[in-house]
């Protein structure tokens, strides 16, 4: 038994691993002085109630052992929770493997670096640490065994099957599953503190975290910009300045021309770029390679084509400054002053 500073006595109930209060006429009275009775206010009157008054007692005292249970994660059972039977923990479903044969010198790094091989460790979600242990002696050694909590049972199974007899600086590893049994007196005051609802639920996200698998992407997978064909040496920009028209008639051409290589979803002549650049979108990659192979060092109007695919980080247009900007309009104007002169000529 165990007795609480405020004098309640508590019992070990070895199935449930747990203290509990001393069910007894002591307890009962004590438990009426602190909590009330069943509201009677004269002694005859619970003379004549005495039967209710048991009655209502036996179910305040199982509300509160219901509660009391409850706190403790357990489910209250009434009096089967009083049965005495030894606490089995399952091995067979825990997650726990004892460690043996370990070198003495083995570090507790050296330690997670080998235990992680099989499986995720258990991190303790109170000190932020994985759940391993290597036991030392009275005076601080090493004695070459070691305890280590997984996440998953398979990380045990994998463990026994792959860690038990090998050899390890020297040293033949055993491991095993492994089996706890309460040692001395229980003292309520060392006992972790619970986590919240809170705590576990980030705790078990974190967890699944760890376990999901995302499929990679695979190699086959074209970029985007893969769908891009940059032509080079197209033109030269000066043959813009006297006749801006022949922008529109290089693009309709380019545009005819690699149309017969797939679906041409854009053509972009960079008028102003000095290596003649003219960029092509087809509907797919493929489509792409197919126009690069075609027109790759190929002649047009005298000049050789460079045709490559883009890398999706080269900027071919060019800014022109202000003055730049005012030559070109005044270009321009004069053009369209020439084509209506033209067009005049021609009708008188």
């Amino acid at each position: 038994t165990y007795t609480d500073k405020d004098g309640t006595v508590y019992e070990w109930d070895d199935e449930k691993k747990a203290w509990f209060p001393k069910i007894d006429e002591d307890f009962i009275a004590n438990y009426q002085l602190n909590y009330g009775n069943n509201g009677q206010t004269s002694e005859e009157k619970q003379e004549e109630n005495s039967e209710k008054s048991t009655e209502y007692d036996q179910k305040a005292y199982e509300k509160y052992c219901r509660e009391y249970y409850n706190y403790y994660g357990y489910e209250y059972k009434g009096d089967e929770a009083t049965s005495t039977t030894w606490f089995k923990y399952e091995a067979d479903e825990g997650t726990h493997v004892y460690v043996s044969g370990l070198p003495s010198s083995i570090t507790e790094e050296e330690f997670q670096q080998l235990m992680s091989k099989y499986g995720l460790i258990m991190f303790d979600p109170h000190n932020k640490k994985p759940k391993l242990k290597l036991y030392k002696d009275s005076e601080g050694n090493m004695k070459g065994d070691g305890l280590c909590c997984y996440i998953k049972k398979e990380s045990v199974d994998l463990a026994l099957k792959l860690l038990d007899g090998l050899e390890y600086n020297g040293s033949t590893i055993s491991v095993e599953k492994a089996q706890f049994e309460m040692k001395g007196e229980f003292d309520p005051t060392k006992k972790k503190k619970k986590l919240s609802n809170k705590q576990k639920r980030k705790m078990k996200e974190k967890q699944e975290k760890l376990f999901e698998w995302k499929l990679d992407k695979p190699v086959d997978i074209r970029l985007k910009h893969e769908r891009i064909v940059i032509l080079k040496n197209m033109f030269d920009p000066k043959e813009f300045e006297t006749d801006p028209s022949l922008i529109n008639e290089l693009r309709e051409d380019v545009r005819t021309e690699c149309s017969k290589f797939g679906d041409v979803r854009k053509v972009t002549v960079y008028d102003r770029n000095v290596e003649g650049t003219i960029s092509v979108m087809f509907k797919t990659p493929e489509e792409a390679d197919v126009c690069i192979e075609a027109l790759h060092g190929r002649w047009f109007a005298k000049k050789q084509i460079h045709a490559e695919t883009y890398d999706g980080k080269t900027k071919y247009e060019v800014e022109e400054t202000e003055e730049e900007k005012a030559e070109r309009i005044q270009t321009w104007n004069k053009f369209l002053e020439g084509e209506a002169s033209a067009n005049s000529d021609s009708k008188g």
